[in-house]
């Protein structure tokens, strides 16, 4: 089957203007905003993204807040969320999920795939922050091993570090040859393999 790349996601909003000012002050990478006949179309894409959100005018017939559910996925979902309230975002506490719902609090031992905060944008479109920092198996080629930004370099080579000195605990002495053990780590975390011992 050929490739299909979800490249943008069009999000209901009442005031335009107001909607780029908020999507401004988040960081994200200002694209596009031009009129072709009764439609504007606005663009920006969160860092490190291969997909984009795009509203405007005349956009969708979607009412105005009603977006549920748009994933944010970032490695490092403390320094995300504090980054976000520092640009003046009311974003929520962090909770992680159980049986019996949302629980206060991060994942334990930040858990891959388990913390969450949410914030909404003026219009009512609620994001969750969801961090990711271990790949489930089948979800990243890990011929491709790539990183989205320095950012999410430099906190999956903190991940590596901390566990590296875990190996070195283990084995009793200095790993002279850590560059090597990084990269496996690092590549076997994205993709979701095991990790080396």
């Amino acid at each position: 089957m050929a490739d299909m790349k979800l490249e943008v996601v069009v999000i209901p909003v009442a005031d335009a203007d107001r909607a780029k000012e908020f999507y401004t002050g988040l960081g994200w990478r200002f694209d596009i905003d031009f009129t072709l006949g009764d439609v504007r179309t606005i663009q920006f894409t969160p860092p490190g993204s291969g997909a984009s959100i795009q509203f405007g005018t005349n956009k969708t017939s979607a009412k105005p807040g009603s977006a549920e559910g748009l994933y944010l996925v970032v490695s490092d979902i403390e320094s995300t969320r504090d980054r976000l309230r520092s640009a003046g975002v009311d974003v929520g506490d962090l909770f992680h999920r159980s049986a019996d719902g949302p629980v206060s609090g991060p994942a334990p031992s930040h858990g891959s795939y388990g913390s969450f905060a949410e914030f909404r944008d003026p219009d009512g479109n609620r994001w969750l922050l969801q961090e990711v920092t271990n790949r489930l198996p089948g979800r990243v080629d890990a011929a491709t091993t790539s990183y989205a930004s320095a950012s999410d370099l430099a906190d999956a080579m903190r991940r590596a570090s901390v566990a590296h000195g875990e190996h070195e605990k283990r084995i009793g002495a200095a790993d002279d040859n850590w560059p090597d053990w990084y990269a496996t780590y690092m590549v076997s975390e994205q993709s979701g393999a095991e990790p080396p011992k």
